[in-house]
């Protein structure tokens, strides 16, 4: 979800295991010189998530990548099946609260230029949960807690995932 935390905790991660790490809506943006709410404008949410999937299916083919999503990549059924086949999906879990608190001022956010904005993150929420933890080999909660704390955890889970490959 936006505001859970995917590119700080995401950037942690990769210099923690030396990998690049990639933001696919940053990718998008250097792509096309604009920005995602002028995509938005132009093309609308079809427009942006065509290019949304383009993107990440090149970018999922790279290795040695820590790759943040933008929230709403889940919606595609062709998407949820290329994260799953490509990498480890990790999802950062943050209640719709807290993912309020954090988005609540930034302007460049499309999908909360609506009047209520506070429900739309809920509503969000509650449609992308389910298609986020279908894909998620790993769910990490977050919330309150900093960003490294939530890097330590994923890397202790990353650790028990890889000694669980490793005996099969």
């Amino acid at each position: 979800m936006m505001g859970a935390g995917k590119t700080t905790v995401g950037r942690e991660l990769a210099k923690r295991r030396r990998m690049r790490f990639a933001d696919c809506d940053h990718e998008i943006v250097a792509r096309t010189g604009v920005t995602i709410p002028t995509i938005f404008e132009i093309e609308g949410e079809d427009g942006f998530r065509r290019r949304e999937a383009q993107a990440l299916d090149e970018l999922t083919l790279e290795s040695d990548l820590v790759l943040a999503t933008g929230g709403g990549v889940v919606l595609d059924a062709g998407n949820r099946a290329l994260l799953s086949q490509r990498g480890i999906v990790i999802y950062l879990n943050v209640p719709p609260q807290i993912l309020w608190e954090r988005t609540r001022h930034d302007r460049n956010r499309p999908l909360l230029r609506v009047e209520n904005p506070r429900q739309r993150i809920e509503e969000l929420h509650r449609v992308r949960d389910p298609l986020y933890r279908e894909v998620a080999d790993l769910v990490v909660d977050g919330g309150r807690g900093n960003p490294g704390a939530m890097v330590r955890q994923i890397e202790k889970a990353l650790a028990t995932l890889d000694k669980t490959s490793c005996e099969h």
